[in-house]
C-alpha cells in the first residue's frame, strides 16, 4: 500500500495516578493508520479506546513512545505546535455532537473555518458543500436543536472536515442512534473518507458497522491487536 501515513503510533505508554497507585492503560502500543482507509476500534469499556483516541489527537501525552501525524513528530512538541497540527491535521468527532446551540448548523460549521484564518464567504460556501454531501443542504439554517440525532451526528461530521484535515478520530459516533439511523451516518462517514482521502480511526461498539470497515484492531493488555 502505497497510501501515505496519516498516524503512526510507537511504542506509546500513558498511565494514570501518581505515588504508588499507578494505572497503565497503554503499554508500548504501536498502531499505523494511511490516507484513505477507515479502521474500527473495537474494545471493551476500560480498555482504552478513549485513551488511545486521545493521545493520537494530541490532546494528551504520551509518558513514553512517539505520536507522528502526518509526517510530525509529536511526542516532543510545545502546546503550541500541539495545537496548531490539532487544528490543521486533526478532526474529531464524539458520541455527543457538541454542535453550540446558539448557532445554525451552517455556523457550526464555519466556525473552525473562521478560527483557522479563511474569510466569511469561503467558510461559507465550504460549509453549504459539506452540508450538501452529507444530504443536508436543507437543514443549514436550523439549530442543533432542530436537528434529529442523525442530523446532528452529520453536522458534527462535517464540522470535525471542515477544516480538510488528514486525520478523523471518532469516539463512538453513532452511539446515542437508533440502528437505522446510525447506518446512515456511517454510510455518509465511509463516502466523505473515500472520496477525500481521510485516514478515519473510529471507535465502536457496534459490531456490525465495524464489520463494514477495511479493518478492525482492538486494545489488549495495553497493545493494539488486529482482529
Amino acid at each position: 500500500m502505497n497510501a501515505r501515513v496519516a498516524l503512526k503510533l510507537t511504542g506509546v505508554d500513558r498511565q494514570y495516578g501518581q505515588g504508588e497507585t499507578v494505572l497503565s492503560i497503554l503499554k508500548g502500543a504501536d498502531f499505523t493508520l494511511r490516507s484513505g482507509e477507515i479502521v474500527a476500534l473495537v474494545a471493551p469499556s476500560g480498555t482504552g479506546k478513549s485513551t488511545l483516541l486521545h493521545v493520537a489527537g494530541l490532546l494528551e501525552r504520551p509518558d513514553a513512545g512517539d505520536v507522528v501525524v502526518n509526517g510530525h513528530s509529536c511526542a516532543r512538541l510545545g502546546d503550541e505546535e500541539r495545537t496548531a497540527i490539532r487544528r490543521n491535521e486533526i478532526g474529531f468527532v464524539y458520541q455527543f455532537h457538541h454542535l453550540l446551540p446558539e448557532f445554525s448548523a451552517l455556523e457550526n460549521i464555519m466556525m473552525p473555518q473562521l478560527i483557522a484564518g479563511l474569510s466569511k464567504p469561503e467558510a461559507s460556501e465550504r460549509a453549504k458543500q459539506l452540508l450538501d454531501y452529507m444530504r443536508i443542504g436543507h437543514r443549514g439554517d436550523h439549530r442543533p436543536s432542530e436537528l434529529s440525532g442523525g442530523e446532528q451526528q452529520r453536522v458534527a461530521i462535517a464540522r470535525a472536515v471542515a477544516n480538510a484535515p488528514l486525520l478523523l478520530l471518532a469516539d463512538e459516533p453513532t452511539g446515542n442512534l437508533d440502528p437505522e439511523t446510525a447506518g446512515y451516518v456511517f454510510e455518509a462517514l465511509q463516502a466523505l473518507v473515500r472520496q477525500s482521502g481521510l485516514a478515519a480511526l473510529i471507535a465502536t461498539h457496534n459490531h456490525q458497522i465495524a464489520s463494514l470497515m477495511d479493518r478492525r484492531v482492538t486494545i489488549e493488555d495495553g497493545k493494539v491487536r488486529e482482529m
